[in-house]
């Protein structure tokens, strides 16, 4: 899973950004400013930078230069300026890319996944256990076997393969899915499809490993 740090200091543009890119199979780590974004790229270690230029603290030109200066991180730049000048400074200081606000959802995940090839850091394939995830074709095989899901039962199992490791209350799950393919999902249809989803991943559905009960809880898939 690649794993993208998000600066942005604009709260909805972070929510929104940060659902996109968790339902397309990303890692993300956000920070407001360049302070924050130093001190975590100081300890984490991150596939792709997505920078917004103008920021109320500091700026989106000396995190790029700072991150150019130590290795060949990618960078793209999310900015409304569109001025010429903005687009030459930030590719004279390494950026790989470079998207306007507003932008459509679907034209910068192209540009980050092209980004991700040119650099080979991209990394399609999530495994788990005995099975295996492309989240660019979008296809999931079983023991080698290809298996097929509806489009709600894929959306819930990136949502799980997203949070690996962590308990998902089944609020949270209904958060994540309720507006795919147009339908409306209830606490009851949650269930429903958890066990159709648990029927086709799992080898054993009365006693999942790949999404395990958490009494009380909820779900979590393993770690």
């Amino acid at each position: 899973m690649n794993r993208i740090l998000l600066v942005e200091d604009d709260s909805a543009i972070v929510k929104n950004l940060v659902d996109i890119l968790q339902r397309e199979g990303f890692s993300v780590d956000t920070a407001s400013g360049q302070s924050d974004a130093m001190d975590l790229l100081e300890k984490e270690r991150y596939d792709l930078c997505l920078l917004d230029i103008s920021l109320k603290e500091g700026n989106g030109f000396a995190i790029c230069r700072a991150i150019k200066d130590r290795d060949d991180t990618p960078v793209i730049f999310l900015t409304a300026s569109g001025d010429e000048y903005s687009v030459v400074a930030g590719f004279d200081m390494g950026a790989d890319d470079y998207v306007k606000k507003p932008f459509r959802p679907r034209e910068l995940i192209s540009r980050i996944r092209s980004v991700l090839r040119r650099s080979g850091k991209h990394q399609s394939v999530i495994e788990i256990e005995n099975l295996s995830v492309d989240s660019v074709k979008g296809v999931i095989r079983k023991n080698g076997e290809e298996i097929f899901l509806s489009a709600l039962e894929y959306r819930l199992l990136l949502v799980f393969l997203n949070h690996r490791g962590m308990v998902l209350s089944r609020s949270k799950l209904l958060e994540e899915i309720w507006d795919i393919a147009g339908d409306f999902v209830n606490d009851n249809t949650l269930t429903v499809y958890i066990k159709r989803l648990r029927d086709k991943i799992e080898d054993d559905p009365q006693h999942p490993t790949i999404i395990r009960t958490v009494r009380g809880l909820g779900y979590k898939a393993g770690d």
